[in-house]
């Protein structure tokens, strides 16, 4: 079958169509299109954000463990099926979480470092100081610079399926 392409519609036609396209393909990506500046960073820096949270679940406080987390983010927890979608969702899990006393260890990882972005995926270990247990999960922390500090934006943890 052949095409035909109608060219009656005359040059400032076809130039207002692309002129429409360009406006439909989305806003730009690149930061500096959007006047963002990125956040000079280093893998060691991204990798002490976990210390950071770490740190905070030996306080025990569910509150200051939340404070690592932006207001919209999202935390899918090892031991919950619930996704914890506000601040008061993941002080729920967390005040749960802290009763056993948990302390995780980085046993492999893998970091990404974009403008303003960042990413830590791996594997990890938790003791839990009351009950003595051990757990290795798969975990990844997906961060972002808001001007002033990094901030979890998503939390994936999951046990280890398969035994090791």
């Amino acid at each position: 079958m052949k095409s035909v392409v109608n060219l009656s519609l005359g040059l400032p036609s076809l130039l207002a169509a692309l002129a429409l396209a360009g406006c439909a393909s989305g806003p730009a990506t690149d930061p500096q299109a959007r006047n963002e500046s990125c956040k000079v960073s280093s893998e060691a820096e991204i990798a002490a954000l976990f210390d950071r949270w770490n740190q905070s679940l030996q306080t025990g406080d569910p509150h200051k463990v939340v404070a690592n987390y932006a207001e919209r983010s999202v935390l899918l927890p090892t031991v919950s099926n619930k996704p914890r979608l506000n601040a008061a969702e993941k002080e729920d899990y967390f005040h749960h979480f802290l009763e056993n006393k948990p302390f995780g260890k980085i046993d492999s990882r893998t970091i990404q470092i974009d403008c303003n972005t960042a990413v830590d995926a791996g594997l990890y270990t938790f003791t839990f100081a009351k009950t003595g247990g051990v757990v290795k999960a798969r975990y990844t922390y997906t961060y972002r610079w808001d001007g002033k500090q990094w901030l979890i934006t998503s939390h994936h943890s999951s046990a280890m399926p398969e035994k090791m």
